[in-house]
This record gives structure tokens, C-alpha cells and sequence, in this order.
């Protein structure tokens, strides 16, 4: 079968089209297109059905595990016209993540050990380090340290890649908020609240860390080694109450942090990434429900909270 790929304005990719056997699929066909252009390695690629005029909604993606056959119109399985989208050059998620984490845990220790704040104008030298600065540059560094094993040992990606532009994007995010609370943590004229305070923040947030690795290693138990395995219904754990349960033990171990550190950098943080994560769960939380409606013979979604009960 031929294969005539064009972009969305109509031009032809690859001059001539590409034969195919009839029982290629879309994989096989991305590594075509591959040896082709050079160019455009499979992870690079989007391939979809053209849109047909007068028809709403998104383009059909074809699936890398699909037969190319299986998408040609009745009566014309000889032929089959693609739409390609060059996604930009990409990065696997596990650089993705490493990078993105690895900026906080380098930044935060480097205002605790070094003399860093006389470039701001303050006299370090006889500095006083409070017992909650100290643990505090220990929490957070089991944190990011956390997240960068779960990364390589946990977390299983139903996608292998990530646009190279996100690795910039996040960086920023997390590196610039990783220097903004250092800044303030660890700053000379830092008042630490009480004892007790601090000890129930850590605690609480430790709490919320480990639960936090449980739901990670549930969700991980969905999917493949090969990152396979589609939506499902998560449960067990605090997945029994909240969708998301993933995000909420994220944003409570960071206000544990916050009870014992008080800064407004580090609330600010809070507030921004709580604002994100419950974006990411709203979401994930209509495509269950949409999913698993309880039709054809489809479980339905349980009834549970989004991300934070009682408030989503």
C-alpha cells in the first residue's frame, strides 16, 4: 500500500509517498518516514487522519500499534493519505525530570553552606543557623532526592518524550522558586517560629512524603514495564477518596514545610503549584469519568473528590 504523507497546509513531506506492506503498522511507518527524511525520528512525529470538511472535533491520531490498513477507507486499502506535525526535537522524560529536579537540590544547600549573602548586602560572617533552618535544608533535599529515584526507579511514562522546549520551561520554574525560598529560609534576619511548630510542620510533611512515594508506586502498578497499560481506575490508599491522591499528599508536604519554615516565598510556591496540580487533576478527572461512564459494559467512576477534600 502507498502512503502519501502531506503537512497541514497540503505540502508533500516526503516526495513520492511510501509503500508499505499491507501488514505494516503505524510504527513501522514512522521508522520509514525516519530512514526518509532523517530528520524526523518516530517520538517527533504526530500523525493523524485529515480532517474532513465540515466535521468539528480533533483529528484522528494514529496509534504506533495499529495496522496503517486499519485506517484506510473502505475500498481503498491501497492508499491512505497522512497529516504530519513535526513535534520539535524531544528529550526522554526521565532527562526531563532529572534536570528539572536536579537545579533545587544543588541551589538550596548552596545558601545554607555558603557565604552567599554578603553579595546581598548583609554581613553572613557570625550568621546564626536555627535547628529549623538545618532541618529544613534536610527536608528538602530528601524531597528532591525523592523525586529524582522515583524517576528513574518508579515512574513509568505512557509517553517516552517531552518537546525539548519544556526542559527550559521547567528548569526556570523550579529553579528560580528552589532560590526564591532558599533565599529566605536560610537568610540572616530569619525569625523561626517555635519548636513545637516546626517539629509537627516536619513531621506532618515526612507524613505526607512517604504516603506520597505509596501512591506513586500504586500508580506505577498500573502500566507495564513498557509504560503501556492505558487509563484504569487507580485504588487503594487515599486513591479511595481523591482522584489525584498523587497531588494531594504533593501539595500537603509542602505545607507541612511551610508550617515549619514560615515564608512567604515558600507559600507563594504553594499557592502556584497547588493552582497547577489542581489544573492537571481536574482534567485527569474528566477523562475518567468520561472514560468510565458505566456504558457498554464499562465500570463507572466512582464517586470521589478531585484533588482536596472538602474543597475540589
Amino acid at each position: 500500500m502507498k502512503v502519501t504523507l502531506v503537512s497541514r497546509s497540503g505540502r508533500e513531506v516526503v516526495r513520492g509517498g511510501i509503500e508499505l506492506s499491507d501488514s505494516a503498522t503505524v510504527k513501522d511507518l514512522q521508522e520509514a518516514i525516519h530512514a526518509k527524511t532523517k530528520k524526523y525520528y518516530p517520538s517527533r512525529q504526530r500523525l493523524t487522519l485529515p480532517t474532513k470538511a465540515g466535521v468539528s472535533g480533533k483529528p484522528v491520531a494514529l496509534s504506533p500499534k495499529s495496522k496503517v490498513s486499519d485506517y484506510c477507507e473502505k475500498g481503498n486499502s491501497d492508499n491512505l493519505t497522512v497529516v504530519f506535525k513535526d513535534l520539535g526535537p524531544q528529550v526522554l522524560y526521565s532527562t526531563l525530570f532529572f534536570f528539572e529536579y536536579l537545579g533545587p537540590l544543588v541551589i538550596y544547600p548552596l545558601f545554607y553552606y555558603l557565604p552567599l549573602y554578603k553579595y546581598f548586602g548583609y554581613d553572613d560572617t557570625n550568621r546564626t543557623i536555627h535547628p529549623v533552618q538545618t532541618y529544613a535544608m534536610y527536608y528538602w533535599c530528601l524531597h528532591y532526592s525523592k523525586r529524582i529515584l522515583e524517576t528513574f526507579f518508579i515512574h513509568r511514562f505512557s509517553h517516552a518524550t517531552s518537546p525539548l522546549s519544556n526542559v527550559f520551561r521547567n528548569c526556570l520554574y523550579y529553579w528560580t522558586f528552589g532560590a526564591y525560598i532558599a533565599y529566605y529560609v536560610n537568610h540572616p534576619l530569619y525569625t523561626p517560629v517555635s519548636e513545637t511548630q516546626w517539629k509537627i510542620g516536619f513531621a506532618f510533611g515526612l507524613l505526607c512524603q512517604v504516603s506520597n512515594l505509596h501512591c506513586h508506586i500504586i500508580l506505577r502498578n498500573l502500566r507495564s514495564p513498557s509504560g503501556n497499560g492505558g487509563y484504569q481506575i487507580p485504588k487503594g490508599f487515599l486513591f479511595n477518596i481523591v482522584t489525584c491522591a498523587n497531588y494531594t499528599t504533593e501539595i500537603y508536604q509542602w505545607l507541612g514545610f511551610n508550617i515549619a519554615t514560615q515564608t512567604v516565598a515558600g507559600y507563594v510556591f504553594l499557592v502556584v503549584a497547588t493552582a497547577i496540580m489542581t489544573n492537571w487533576a481536574m482534567g485527569k478527572h474528566r477523562r475518567l469519568r468520561k472514560l468510565f461512564d458505566g456504558k457498554d459494559g464499562r465500570p463507572k467512576y466512582p464517586r470521589r473528590w478531585v484533588i482536596l477534600p472538602p474543597f475540589f
